[in-house]
């Protein structure tokens, strides 16, 4: 006689085991312009959370966890090379996917 799992359904399917991957973590420093050299399109593959001092930021362009600082678009206002003007905030740096 051969035994059998008497309940299947207790095991978590694959897809809902936390991800315990490398990619599963946000460097320390990250940024969505490409021509920066901290870019990493690998990080953008899922939606990423910024939170500076308890307040979450929508439109981050760079961060830096250690440094305590985010970049964000001043307004419409671009440059002389028509990328758009940052301004930089600091605080409590908190990344995260959502």
């Amino acid at each position: 006689m051969t035994e059998t799992n008497p309940s299947p359904t207790l095991a978590p399917p694959p897809s809902a085991a936390p991800a315990a991957t490398p990619s599963a973590t946000l460097p320390d420093r990250l940024s969505n312009d490409q021509r920066s050299p901290y870019f990493n399109e690998a990080a953008f593959e899922r939606d990423v959370g910024i939170r500076v001092n308890g307040k979450e930021y929508s439109e981050v362009v760079e961060y830096c966890i250690s440094e305590g600082w985010i970049k964000i678009p001043a307004s419409r206002t671009l440059d002389r090379k028509g990328f758009p003007l940052l301004m930089k905030l600091t605080g409590r740096v908190e990344a995260f996917y959502k």
